[in-house]
């Protein structure tokens, strides 16, 4: 080992002072930094483990072992490539009272296997890529081979499609397709492939490639178009459907999700997707995926939750970003409230309006306490800090709650520290920082204690639905005037389907889709509109 770092004399009298210096410099640099390496590891751990023991409160400062989350993952990957798959990640929440049953681990193992066989590179991926190709309309006639495949278009902003891809992926599982992702926008930079020893993007030499970005409700081989020109049979079907799934989706886009027509697109290999709503809620109304739905998750407002956990693992860049931020503002404090502010119009006088809605809210329901004046103070109390995360496009929300509790105590005697990542003041969808803070904010936002989130706000419905949490739902404003109620306490960590389906299929035609199913009602913050997953009572 010595002799690895003698240089011979010879050469050390060919050399100049200053060259013998440097290489002095460096060996010295590079033991000192291996010493350094050794030993920073170990603090990390160390470190860790406390962060653990603080957010849980707990003296038992030994962090959680379970880094597969009850058999949720697979431990087929290797953590450092993804340093927020495994127990990292599980180090700055509480343990989480939604499990995954017996039956979606094995079915998301099952899955992985059919992903490896027909994932992209596969024989059965080029094979079934060639049949695409032909527009054969008695395609439905012809052996297909085992794969069958649904690739999900990226469109909308970042909220809208992390909650479209778990619903696209949920579907994928119920009917043994592989799910293929548009890595046209930035997916690479903000997470890790989910899946081990395969990819989950769609290769760049797709043959539908370029004109995937173009398909709408007037493509021919539209679902709900072909329904209207009674286009498509049992007897006659394409190679490839496009499902609009959007917004402005028709009657007939939404037979999407009723039993007969899924039992003729299922006979379609290739789905290409657009959405940007959350519509697990409707698979629901399917009776034979409900049977399915029942056994993958007994407790049914956990879906997006768990679907979450196993999908969506933040690159060790944004998770850098993530718990830098966290521990230098979140992690010392006793409580963490998080509240999210979406302003969807912005009239005069807006945000004075949005502000004291967010203050009747969170004063009224006791999650932030009042400013007193000094003498007013509850100084019996244990002095508590309570750290507020706000998240924002606009700075001046946490502004003046900094205002407000810098220049008067609260009346609680609690510290309150006010604090905002990024306040950038309008949506920047597709830069890849942008996005990459987004996701950040929402993810610190799921390890909050307590959550305040805007209606109808994708961004929200992530962030308490991968914490865990039920959020008090802040009321969209029909005018100038401040809610009354200002929010409402949701009974239910789901997402909100907003554009669901508002009707049965054939003989239930008209009927409310909000009371068909014990358990699919209408969300709280949409007005009897949307449709959300509710446990039984």
């Amino acid at each position: 080992m010595y002799q690895l770092f003698q240089i011979s004399s010879d050469v050390l009298k060919t050399l100049g002072l200053k060259m013998k210096f440097m290489i002095t410099f460096i060996f010295t640099s590079v033991l000192i930094g291996s010493v350094f390496i050794l030993s920073s590891s170990n603090n990390f751990d160390f470190n860790d483990q406390l962060l653990y023991a603080t957010i849980n409160g707990s003296k038992n400062s030994k962090a959680p072992q379970d880094k597969l989350l009850g058999g949720l993952l697979t431990a087929d990957f290797d953590e450092r490539s993804c340093v927020s798959r495994y127990y990292k990640s599980s180090l700055y929440r509480k343990p989480s009272p939604y499990k995954p049953s017996e039956y979606l681990i094995s079915k998301l193992r099952s899955y992985e296997k059919l992903h490896k066989r027909c994932g992209p590179g596969t024989t059965a991926y080029k094979e079934a890529t060639k049949n695409l190709v032909h527009d054969d309309k008695n395609y439905a006639n012809k052996t297909v081979g085992e794969c069958k495949y649904i690739v999900w278009v990226a469109v909308y902003g970042l909220g809208n499609r992390i909650l479209t891809l778990a619903s696209v992926f949920l579907y994928a599982l119920l009917t043994d397709r592989v799910v293929l992702v548009d890595q046209s926008k930035d997916i690479n930079d903000l997470f890790c492939e989910p899946f081990p020893v395969t990819s989950w993007l769609l290769p760049r030499d797709f043959p539908l490639i370029r004109k995937i970005d173009g398909y709408n409700k007037g493509y021919s081989r539209c679902y709900g178009t072909m329904l209207n020109k009674h286009a498509i049979s049992a007897n006659s079907t394409p190679p490839h459907l496009y499902l609009h799934i959007l917004h402005d989706s028709r009657d007939e886009d939404k037979m999407f999700f009723c039993p007969k027509d899924q039992t003729l697109i299922n006979k379609v290999p290739w789905l290409i997707v657009k959405a940007n709503v959350y519509f697990v809620p409707s698979l629901w109304f399917n009776p034979s995926f409900q049977t399915e739905l029942v056994k993958m998750f007994p407790q049914k407002e956990g879906v997006f939750h768990l679907l979450a956990k196993y999908l969506y693992h933040p690159t060790n860049e944004v998770w850098g970003m993530i718990t830098s931020y966290y521990k230098a503002h979140l992690a010392g404090a006793d409580e963490r409230l998080g509240i999210q502010i979406r302003v969807f119009s912005g009239g005069e006088g807006f945000l004075q309006n949005v502000m004291d809605q967010v203050l009747s809210c969170t004063q009224r329901e006791k999650l932030l306490p009042q400013a007193a004046a000094a003498q007013e103070v509850n100084v019996t109390q244990s002095q508590k800090v309570k750290a507020v995360l706000v998240t924002s496009l606009y700075p001046e929300y946490s502004d003046r709650l900094k205002k407000m509790f810098s220049k008067q105590p609260s009346s609680t005697g609690e510290i309150i520290k006010v604090y905002q990542p990024s306040g950038e003041r309008y949506q920047q969808t597709d830069k890849k920082i942008h996005d990459q803070k987004a996701l950040t904010e929402m993810y610190l936002l799921s390890l909050t204690d307590k959550v305040v989130t805007s209606a109808r706000s994708t961004f929200g419905y992530i962030a308490h639905s991968l914490g865990g949490l039920k959020p008090w739902l802040l009321y969209q404003p029909r005018d100038a005037s401040v809610p009354d109620p200002p929010c409402v306490r949701s009974t239910s960590i789901e997402p909100c389907h907003l554009t669901s389906p508002s009707h049965g299929c054939d003989a239930d035609w008209g009927t409310d889709s909000g009371k068909v199913l014990p358990f699919v009602k209408h969300c709280e913050d949409r007005d009897n509109d949307g449709l959300k997953l509710f446990d039984e009572l």
